[in-house]
């Protein structure tokens, strides 16, 4: 769901698909189907209970969430005293206009790197951002971000879904970055063969687009604290990674159908990034994806490294595996079941050490 409004779907039909239709004629069509935002209204526990779970997972993100107003405003008043103040005082919001150099349009550059925040947890998370739109290309999390093959494969999975490749790609000096490098560069040259820059390097701390977006995310992430052994960080890949995973493909989404404000010094357009993504040309831009041959994306997926069916250690998961169908448990959904889960493991398992 885009949650886009009226004009912007009349913008992607005739971008898009070339229809072109009247806004009394959308209206008309969505009554007709029984497409509203604005009736229907929920009642007021169903809000209540629908702001406090997504203040337990990625919806604390977005500040105040889109519900209708009547209830909304009062409810995060009680609910979160503390979001609304931050709100108030502009604490939620990041300004990106002091990024890199200008992009003439999506796909001329993506901003890749990684973030090492639950690192010591043995949780990695890897992202890349699009610097004309601030579209999420992709956001993982895995074992592991220090494996090349696996930062690899990360990008030629997007390359593949396209069937093209950015013009350049930006990120920070580190080895796990050199095998997608290569791939950009072969990719690059087989349509072009005098490429050059098409990969450029810099430090972390300038590559300003990606690094403002775990900003945005630290605000609100850097409270809880985990460490341990060798079995607790295994514990907490089998208990929350796939959780983690799961929450962080929400929170691209989130991402990518906000609406970014206008900014007085911007160097991007504002809106919502997957219109900007999408239909660039309304918005000044270009789409700059170079298309590259299926032999060479399919060549360069034989050097990447796909995610296992385990999140852990084998043997670490099989025994947990063990336990849960001993226990009658069922794998986690949210944060909360992840952790009484991760805690119910290590205590039946310590007790037997």
């Amino acid at each position: 769901m885009l949650g886009l409004r009226h004009g912007e779907i009349l913008l992607l039909l005739s971008s898009l698909d070339s229809i072109v239709i009247s806004m009394r004629t959308l209206r008309r069509n969505l009554k007709h189907m029984g497409l509203y935002r604005r009736k229907n209204e929920s009642d007021p526990i169903e809000v209540a209970g629908f702001l406090i779970d997504q203040m337990e997972k990625h919806g604390r993100l977005h500040g105040r969430l889109c519900c209708h107003a009547e209830y909304c405003e009062t409810l995060l008043k009680y609910l979160d005293s503390c979001g609304v103040e931050q709100q108030c005082r502009n604490r939620l919001m990041h300004d990106f206009s002091n990024a890199d150099a200008p992009n003439p349009g999506p796909n001329f550059m993506w901003h890749v790197d990684s973030y090492d925040k639950l690192k010591s947890f043995g949780i990695c998370i890897n992202g890349a951002i699009d610097g004309f739109s601030r579209v999420m290309i992709w956001l993982h999390a895995y074992s592991t971000n220090n494996d090349p093959k696996v930062i690899a494969g990360y990008f030629i999975a997007e390359v593949e879904k396209r069937m093209g490749t950015p013009a350049r790609i930006r990120s920070d000096l580190g080895p796990e970055n050199v095998i997608m490098a290569e791939m950009q560069r072969f990719l690059r040259w087989t349509m072009d063969q005098n490429i050059r820059n098409c990969f450029v390097t810099g430090s972390s701390n300038h590559n300003q687009l990606i690094e403002g977006w775990w900003a945005f995310q630290r605000q609100h992430h850097d409270n809880d604290c985990f460490s341990g052994c060798f079995l607790d960080n295994q514990l907490i890949l089998f208990t929350c990674l796939n959780v983690i995973e799961e929450e962080l493909q929400q929170v691209a989404h989130l991402w990518n159908t906000h609406i970014i404000r206008r900014s007085r010094n911007a160097v991007a357009p504002s809106g919502r990034p997957i219109l900007t993504y999408t239909i660039s040309h309304l918005f000044g831009g270009q789409d700059h994806l170079k298309e590259v041959p299926r032999e060479a994306v399919d060549a360069c997926k034989q050097e990447c490294q796909q995610r296992g069916p385990y999140t852990c250690d084998e043997t670490i998961f099989s025994l947990c595996c063990l336990i849960m169908s001993e226990n009658l448990l069922l794998p986690p959904s949210t944060a909360d079941e992840s952790i009484e889960l991760y805690l119910f493991l290590r205590a039946y398992i310590l007790k037997d050490l």
